[in-house]
């Protein structure tokens, strides 16, 4: 389910406008020091750059971000990437990705926004372990499945909240496929967004829609804090 969950909820204020902006300034960072500051050289870091700007980060804040992952500014930076599992108060299954400096400060964050749920329970076998992008193409009303299948997808599903004028995909991949994939979409004029590895749910829940808002309303305060990088819920 990845964040597709939120992107309905269109009315930021400024609270989470700005925990937006670090959590994408964070992933900069990361996506810089862990190879070539140049976003030419780096498909990570052009992502995260393309994502910021998406949401409309401004460029100082994204140079500062590159500067210091890349070890410009001579700050250390120790960001880990921390999974959590667990059952939400609904019976769902939910598996949330941290980038923290902090494991000890983190842990118990989350354990306490769970304390209605089942933190720690394993989930981790109602999910596949998959490649997924995201992306969007300017023609209109393109066969997904035919393009899935050119570009060597194994599935693939329309992408939330696309205009009636371009194309949107979420295509799924095995994971040693994902970096020809991404390439295959790319050359076809597929404007990549997103591109990585995730977790993508076997099964989805059957849940009333009452069970379902309050699910993301559980979900949407998890993803408040500010180390919470990625969240899959089944």
């Amino acid at each position: 389910m990845g964040r597709q969950w939120l992107q309905k909820k269109r009315g930021i204020n400024a609270d989470k406008r700005a925990r937006m902006t670090s959590k994408l300034a964070r992933e900069i960072v990361v996506a810089a020091k862990m190879g070539a500051p140049d976003p030419a050289f780096n498909p990570r870091l052009a992502l995260a750059i393309e994502g910021a700007r998406k949401q409309s980060v401004s460029n100082e804040v994204i140079a500062r971000a590159v500067k210091k992952g890349s070890g410009q500014t001579g700050e250390t930076i120790n960001f880990e990437l921390v999974t959590f599992e667990g059952m939400s108060p609904q019976n769902v299954p939910v598996i949330i990705e941290c980038l923290t400096d902090n494991r000890n400060r983190t842990a118990p964050d989350m354990r306490s926004m769970w304390k209605d749920g089942r933190f720690g329970a394993k989930v981790m076998f109602f999910f596949d372990h998959v490649g997924i992008i995201e992306a969007t193409h300017d023609e209109a009303g393109l066969d997904l499945e035919t393009a899935a299948l050119e570009a060597g997808a194994q599935d693939v599903e329309p992408l939330e909240d696309t205009s009636e004028e371009s194309s949107g995909a979420r295509f799924y991949t095995s994971p040693s496929d994902l970096d020809s994939v991404t390439n295959a979409l790319r050359a076809a004029k597929w404007t990549v967004t997103q591109s990585e590895m995730g977790y993508r749910p076997k099964e989805r829940a059957a849940i009333t829609p009452e069970q379902r808002q309050a699910h993301e309303d559980f979900l949407e305060k998890i993803d408040d804090h500010d180390d919470c990088h990625r969240i899959y819920s089944g």
